[in-house]
């Protein structure tokens, strides 16, 4: 995989949520992503990005354009600083919500894009990579 883009956003606020959902539809659309899988794109990305900011309070997120073979497609990694997450499999349930919220959670941002990879440590923070494919 070869990355041709990448940028980086600070998300310090919640007003900072607005111009990255904006960012990341930039480079969908620069690769010619369908309407059907930018709003993919763009949902699992408002999900994680929340999450960030409700858990780590901040952190940053670096928007990548990649290509493998003749497909292209956006990858996001959001890095924070936050208390970690202590069960990963128990996080990845369906259903599982630590604030009771009806939200996506980690399972259904994982269904909407074509790879998704979690590491976290407690104490230490969390880094999650999304990615969808232009065709995916």
């Amino acid at each position: 995989m070869v990355t041709l883009t990448k940028d980086r956003m600070m998300i310090l606020k919640d007003q900072d949520v607005v111009p990255f959902r904006n960012r990341v539809k930039e480079y969908a659309v620069r690769i010619g992503m369908g309407l059907v899988n930018q709003t993919k794109l763009i949902t699992a990305a408002s999900e994680l990005v929340r999450n960030m900011l409700r858990y780590a309070q901040q952190g940053e997120v670096f928007i990548e354009v990649v290509t493998q073979g003749r497909e292209n497609g956006v990858r996001l990694t959001f890095v924070d600083k936050g208390p970690g997450i202590p069960d990963i499999e128990l996080a990845m349930k369906d259903g599982y919500s630590t604030h009771r919220s009806m939200g996506l959670g980690l399972p259904g941002t994982k269904r909407l894009v074509n790879e998704f990879e979690i590491r976290s440590k407690v104490g230490e923070g969390t880094v999650i990579t999304i990615l969808k494919w232009k065709n995916g």
